[in-house]
C-alpha cells in the first residue's frame, strides 16, 4: 500500500532537526516561477512537500531549497542545472543532493537515484515512499 504524502510529511516534521532560525517556505507563486525557470512542472506531492516541509533536515539529508531570492547555497535551480550538466537526465529534477549523488523526482512523481558514477536502478514509486524509506528509515 503506498504511503500517503501527508502522513510522510507529518512524520518528517515530527522527527527532523529543529533549526535555530526558521526558514521561509515557498508559496505557489514562487513555485510557479521555479516551474517556469526550470521548464519542469512540479508534481503535486512535491509542491505540497516544498510548501510544508522543505526546511527539514534529518539523517544527514535536506531538500534543495526553493526561495524567493534564489540565493541559498543549496538552491534548487543552480544545483539542478549543475546536475544536468553532469549527466543527470533533464527529465529528472534533483530534489536532494548527497555527496555528489542526486535523488530526483520525475514528472510522473516517482523518485530516482543518480550516482556520481551514472544512473542506477534505484527508484521509489512516489515521494512519500522515498521520504519514508530514505529520509526517515535510512534504507
Amino acid at each position: 500500500m503506498p504511503t500517503d504524502i501527508i502522513n510522510a510529511i507529518n512524520e518528517l516534521k515530527k522527527n527532523r532537526i529543529v533549526l535555530p532560525k526558521a526558514q521561509t517556505l515557498p508559496n505557489d507563486e514562487t513555485l510557479d516561477l521555479y516551474d517556469n525557470e526550470l521548464g519542469f512542472c512540479f508534481p503535486d506531492d512535491y509542491r505540497l512537500f516544498l510548501k510544508e516541509a522543505s526546511d527539514s533536515i534529518l539523517n544527514g539529508k535536506d531538500a534543495l531549497r526553493v526561495t524567493d531570492e534564489m540565493d541559498s547555497p543549496r538552491e534548487l535551480i543552480k544545483i539542478a542545472k549543475n546536475a544536468w550538466q553532469e549527466g543527470v537526465p533533464e527529465s529528472w529534477l534533483p530534489i536532494c543532493e548527497d555527496n555528489g549523488n542526486y535523488y530526483c523526482i520525475t514528472a510522473d512523481g516517482d523518485v530516482r537515484y543518480w550516482s556520481h558514477d551514472g544512473p542506477t536502478d534505484e527508484r521509489w514509486p512516489d515521494l512519500a515512499t522515498w521520504i519514508e524509506s530514505v529520509w526517515l528509515n535510512e534504507e
